[in-house]
């Protein structure tokens, strides 16, 4: 529900309350029966209680607003920190992944094809992000692989990542 509709829902209510109240004391005074009154009553009663909900919900899913925010602000403001902290490291394993390519004796398409499959694209998003066809990827892709004498594109990807996913001293202590 949207904070509009429950705006609309509580005023509505408070309109129906204001009502009832008012042809309550009308009522009272015209000495109509207890059972009247009291059908009456709960009808403003229901309609007060309808309000306090729809006033706590609203307050709730503010406040859970405002911690999806903040805890947004925190992810963001770490990712950032993160990114500032190992961007000289992603621009030396660029540089490297570069050298690597170009001891291979790849084209400057074949490197930009192994940078795209190294990200974990299909040859199919490659073609689109290239403007070629498939076919084409596909063989500049086997040529990479022949160049680099590797097997596939989990080979390449192992080749520049195996040595970075070292496990971790306790994980060796667990073998």
């Amino acid at each position: 529900m949207s904070h509009l509709e429950r705006r609309i829902i509580s005023f509505v209510l408070a309109i129906i309350f204001i009502f009832v109240v008012a042809d309550l004391i009308i009522d009272s005074r015209e000495g109509l029966t207890w059972w009247h009154i009291i059908m009456e009553g709960a009808v403003a009663v229901a309609a007060l209680i309808g309000m306090f909900f729809l006033y706590r919900v609203s307050v709730q899913t503010t406040h859970q607003l405002e911690k999806t925010n903040n805890d947004f602000a925190q992810f963001r403001l770490q990712a950032e920190a993160w990114k500032n902290e190992s961007k000289k490291y992603i621009e030396g394993l660029s540089k490297a992944i570069d050298l690597q390519l170009t001891q291979w004796q790849l084209s400057v398409a074949e490197k930009e094809v192994a940078l795209l499959l190294l990200k974990g694209l299909s040859l199919k998003e490659i073609a689109d992000i290239r403007n070629t066809t498939e076919k084409t990827v596909r063989v500049q892709s086997t040529s990479i692989y022949a160049k680099s004498g590797l097997a596939g594109r989990s080979e390449l990807a192992a080749f520049f990542l195996e040595d970075l996913l070292a496990p971790s001293a306790e994980s060796e202590r667990n073998t």
